[in-house]
């Protein structure tokens, strides 16, 4: 073993005599902000800001948060909805309407107490949520007694969107979405 670290450095090192053969590259061409072009259609992702201003106090009331393996808290959704922000919300068009959608939300809203949506730059309102369903094997499951995940607007009235998201555990998040951002087809 000692043979092969051995071997290994004397290599690296250019052989017994210690000569190391240099070899000469190209600097890579450096491209300035200016010359930089973006060649996609696509729409830049949601900013996500902390919570500026005064700590306010919020109506709700922190929940333990132990892990469960049932995505039930705050300490095992909060990665999940860090990692997927770009899927909040959504925006389509149909039957001469737009609908905001926040299924994505739903589906992991038994670690949230709240979220509010807000509009072309309106303050975010609080959009309920239904239960969780504690008692089942999926509580976040989306059963027909729960509504619909998406409210109607006329057709291409929403612009932006921010959503703020109320984790159990009382910390927030809040994004802002444009409408290219936030289509679905």
């Amino acid at each position: 073993m000692l043979d092969l670290i051995l071997i290994v450095i004397a290599i690296a090192s250019g052989g017994p005599d210690g000569a190391a053969e240099r070899v000469d590259t190209a600097p890579a061409p450096q491209v300035e902000a200016a010359d930089a072009l973006s060649y996609s259609d696509e729409a830049p992702p949601p900013s996500s800001e902390a919570d500026p201003g005064p700590e306010r106090v919020l109506p709700y009331t922190a929940e333990q948060q132990v892990a469960t393996g049932r995505f039930t808290t705050a300490v095992e959704v909060k990665p999940i909805l860090g990692a997927t922000r770009a899927n909040w919300i959504a925006v389509r068009e149909f039957d001469g309407q737009d609908l905001v959608y926040v299924t994505h939300l739903w589906a992991w809203r038994c670690g949230l107490v709240a979220i509010h949506v807000g509009l072309n730059g309106a303050e975010p309102e609080p959009w309920p949520l239904p239960a969780c369903h504690e008692e089942t094997n999926a509580p976040n499951a989306m059963l027909p007694d729960d509504g619909l995940p998406y409210r109607a607007f006329p057709l291409k009235s929403v612009e932006s969107m921010t959503v703020e998201v109320i984790y159990d555990d009382l910390t927030t998040e809040k994004v802002s979405f444009d409408r290219r951002g936030a289509m679905i087809p």
